[in-house]
């Protein structure tokens, strides 16, 4: 085992930022490249708690030569994000001094470029040196994880379906509740990897066999137990046993059979107008078409001042919000469903 920092140097004097890496160096050359990283989002931790445990199975596989994959570890992949509080509340999503979305705009760059994203990183502002060497260290592996989780949700994953169904492996050692297959089409962390190994040729591969990046949510931001945590450790191992990554006796992993749905498939519920919400319907739930999902008093005490929202379809309810006050427009919940939303989607991700 290795243990390394990349020092990011400050936008203003006297700054700086020490990313700590953990590599485990495998005894099989034939073995694929693993990178796992957590809380890109910085406040979303149950992936920096997952990590914990799982290089603690590392060490003492390690220590018993039963390491087969190089494998890199970023626990906490965001330490300027990790340091941005506004009133004691941690922020994390968005950086506060250019107000974008840490998992947004990574370089879309063919894998044959892989090098020029750490060339003259001293031209670039601090998160865009986070972003480049992160994605550096990504595209020198097989297989990469970036794990997150969403505000209250079931285990749920983004896979493009460029990875389809291969990855049902991580879908049913992490015991998934749903996979939400996307287009690729957006400049988030998991598919800048995708992207530079689809055109790693010259012409775009649609099929990336052998190969794995997604976007792993571990449930929501309050899911942070060690009982979750070791659990899954667990089935983070029985993957990496399954992919030969590393050398053990465990349980063999099972066929999926949770829920599959594609991006144009995700209802997102909004709430049409302002106010309190009070939810009747719950994460993991499945729900038929018109029923009652939550209520929104607009106009506190007045006659008529209420709205109900109902489930536009049938489908599964595998996130919700643990706000309860709701701007006009603001995300409720996301409804997996059989049959594509009559909502317009641009391409991309679901959410800014």
């Amino acid at each position: 085992m290795d243990i390394s920092e990349i020092v990011i140097k400050g936008d203003t004097p006297g700054v700086e930022w020490r990313l700590p890496i953990i590599r485990f160096n495998g005894s099989d050359a034939k073995a694929p490249k693993i990178y796992i990283q957590a809380a890109l989002h910085a406040n979303e931790l149950p992936g920096t708690a997952l990590l914990h445990f799982l290089c603690e199975k590392l060490r003492q596989a390690d220590a018993d030569g039963t390491i087969l994959s190089d494998i890199t570890i970023v626990p906490q992949a965001n330490p300027i994000g990790t340091a941005q509080s506004h009133f004691g509340d941690l922020q994390g999503r968005f950086d506060l001094g250019s107000r974008t979305n840490f998992n947004r705009e990574f370089p879309l760059i063919p894998l044959s470029e892989r090098q020029t994203l750490v060339e003259d990183l001293e031209h670039y502002p601090a998160v865009e040196q986070l972003k480049r060497q992160l994605l550096h260290m990504a595209l020198g592996a097989d297989l990469m994880l970036d794990l997150h989780c969403d505000d209250e949700s079931v285990q749920y994953t983004y896979v493009d379906e460029a990875f389809w169904p291969e990855a049902a492996d991580l879908a049913s050692a992490l015991d998934m509740g749903a996979v939400f297959l996307a287009d690729g089409e957006s400049s988030a962390f998991e598919e800048a990897v995708g992207y530079a190994w689809k055109h790693e040729t010259a012409e775009k591969a649609k099929r990336l066999p052998g190969r794995l990046a997604v976007t792993v949510e571990l449930r929501g931001t309050r899911d942070v137990y060690p009982d979750m945590a070791h659990k899954d450790a667990d089935g983070l191992w029985r993957f990496l046993a399954a992919r030969g990554a590393v050398r053990g006796t465990v349980a063999a992993l099972q066929p999926y059979k949770g829920k599959v749905t594609p991006l144009d498939n995700i209802e997102m519920i909004r709430a049409p107008q302002a106010g309190a919400v009070l939810f009747h319907r719950t994460i993991g739930e499945t729900v038929a078409a018109g029923d009652l999902l939550a209520t929104i008093i607009t106009a506190p005490g007045m006659e008529g001042g209420a709205i109900d929202i109902h489930a536009p379809q049938a489908g599964l309810i595998a996130t919700r919000t643990s706000q309860r006050f709701a701007r006009r427009r603001d995300n409720l919940m996301k409804i997996a469903c059989d049959e594509p939303t009559k909502a317009v989607r641009k391409p991309g991700a679901l959410e800014a």
